[in-house]
């Protein structure tokens, strides 16, 4: 039966020491794929998995939770993550940190783990190609982050509005021929629906889009900038904040005419960097908080999932 066995057990039937049998639990380095397999077959073969008591006793919280970053490097993500933790230290969560990298199967793997440590909950950033399907039995302890899914407590950006709000910035600046770069529409969210909002303001007021998808990279937005840029362009509407410091650098360096920077995203890096650039903030930080607050309300069933849009805002 289940946790009828100790570590000491499965590592005497896996032949190994009871520190790999540790490492193997903890997801840590240093096992061989062939000897992680031969460990986890025989965990499996015998339904064991490590209790919240022996957790405890291993000096570990008993309170646990995930969160599921698509990149570490990511500035708009560390802007959530840093409004979620205060608020699962607070409720005494430990937060354990984990990367998608945009990975479907990654993903899926990372709740294999989390489910083998019996983790309290999750707060998963979100992407375009995430298999709703592998999330089913963790519908009750999971918060998506930048985008939706029917049944999930969610929290998510309005896209459309924060382009609508830059894009009526330079109008009433007097700009009219007002340029886009930004993500491929295999993007749902940063990408299609930023650019439908882009083509949407275009054609009610009257103006000649001209627009790039490049993809999210700095070195992207350098090299593609160009493609959108010509005698008559005034100003230049960034889907996110990386592309618009790209942009920044190729205008600094080869173009004389000024042209207006605007951006989605608000980051401290870019505020640093570029203060003339209009940017719109999203409400990363904002959704951190809420997301980790849902979590806390699910785990402590104080609450019903919610579908909350956080409204952006022009800076």
């Amino acid at each position: 039966m289940q946790n009828r066995l100790t570590i000491k057990d499965i590592a005497r039937l896996s032949g190994v020491g009871k520190s790999t049998v540790s490492r193997v639990l903890n997801n840590e380095s240093g096992v061989s794929e062939r000897t992680r397999e031969r460990v986890e077959a025989v965990m499996r073969q015998h339904g064991f998995s490590p209790s919240r008591s022996a957790r405890a006793m291993r000096g570990q919280s008993d309170k646990v939770v995930a969160i599921i970053v698509t990149r570490l490097d990511s500035l708009s993500e560390n802007l959530a993550v840093q409004t979620m933790l205060p608020c699962l230290y607070e409720q005494g969560y430990d937060p354990i940190m984990m990367e998608s990298q945009f990975s479907a199967a990654r993903v899926e793997e990372h709740l294999r783990i989390l489910r083998q440590r019996k983790i309290d909950g999750v707060i998963l950033f979100g992407f375009t190609g995430l298999n709703d399907a592998a999330l089913t039995s963790w519908r009750d302890m999971l918060v998506l982050i930048a985008r939706d899914a029917p049944g999930f407590a969610s929290v998510c950006y309005d896209d459309e509005g924060a382009i609508q709000n830059l894009m009526q910035r330079l109008y009433q600046a007097g700009h009219r021929h007002i340029s886009y770069l930004g993500v491929p529409h295999s993007d749902v969210t940063t990408g299609m629906r930023r650019h439908h909002s882009y083509l949407a303001f275009c054609e009610a007021h009257h103006l000649t889009p001209l627009a790039t998808l490049p993809g999210l990279a700095m070195k992207q937005g350098y090299e593609h900038v160009s493609e959108v840029l010509n005698s008559d362009t005034t100003a230049l509407v960034c889907a996110t904040d990386t592309l618009a410091i790209g942009a920044s650098k190729f205008l600094q360096q080869h173009h004389a005419a000024p042209v207006q920077l605007a951006s989605v995203g608000n980051t401290p890096l870019l505020k640093f960097l570029h203060p003339e650039i209009i940017t719109v903030d999203p409400g990363y930080a904002e959704a951190g908080r809420q997301a980790a607050l849902q979590l806390i309300a699910q785990i402590t069933q104080s609450g019903d999932p919610q579908q909350i849009v956080i409204p952006s805002s022009v800076m």
